[in-house]
């Protein structure tokens, strides 16, 4: 029976884009499929108090310096070296996750294919509208379409909706993974969800 492997995702995260390829490498491994389910961050944090670790530990000494030398091996380890941080951090994306929700599932994986690149190598501005509009449409989607989309009251209601069900399972941040009803938090569990899968 092949394994799923649920991604709790979105594009504003750059931990995000890091674990993306990791975690596709991962699942082809070990035959599993990858689910992408659309959440949005802003939201999360909302609903459990929680905050950005690059403001939620800006006054402890050493905190973020430690955190950016664990991201610079895990870039090293994975060859993930055309990675940005992008200028517009932390940005709105409320309207890519509109997007992704509006899509249907199997066509969510190469939503983000088309727009990791230009947000967290290229630095793009995903928040204006002619920018998205062209990676979209270099992605092979219908810009126009999903725009209209995401003003759909039912697309609206279903972002919310998984964002709360995503806090009532336990999640607090992106990006969340559940395998088998267990729950990792963040790009450095790739070994335990390795393990995991192999069980």
């Amino acid at each position: 029976m092949t394994k799923t492997i649920e991604l709790i995702f979105d594009f504003v995260s750059p931990n995000a884009y890091l674990i993306w390829q990791p975690l596709k490498a991962l699942a082809e491994k070990h035959g599993a499929t990858i689910e992408i389910t659309p959440a949005f961050l802003g939201g999360m944090h909302k609903l459990t108090g929680n905050a950005p670790p690059f403001v939620r530990d800006a006054e402890v000494k050493g905190k973020n310096d430690y955190a950016m030398l664990e991201m610079n091996r895990f870039i090293k380890k994975h060859g993930l070296t055309k990675f940005r941080m992008n200028p517009k951090f932390p940005f709105n994306t409320i309207t890519l996750q509109r997007m992704l929700v509006a899509l249907e599932p199997e066509k969510r994986a190469g939503f983000v294919e088309a727009l990791l690149p230009g947000i967290w190598e290229q630095g793009l501005d995903v928040t204006d509208a002619g920018t998205l509009g062209k990676i979209l449409q270099d992605g092979g989607f219908d810009a126009k379409t999903l725009l209209s989309r995401t003003q759909d009251p039912a697309i609206k209601q279903a972002l919310i909706d998984n964002t709360e069900n995503a806090v009532a399972r336990g999640a607090f941040g992106i990006p969340t993974i559940y395998v088998d009803g267990e729950m990792y938090f963040g790009k450095e569990r790739l070994g335990q969800i390795d393990e995991q899968l192999s069980a």
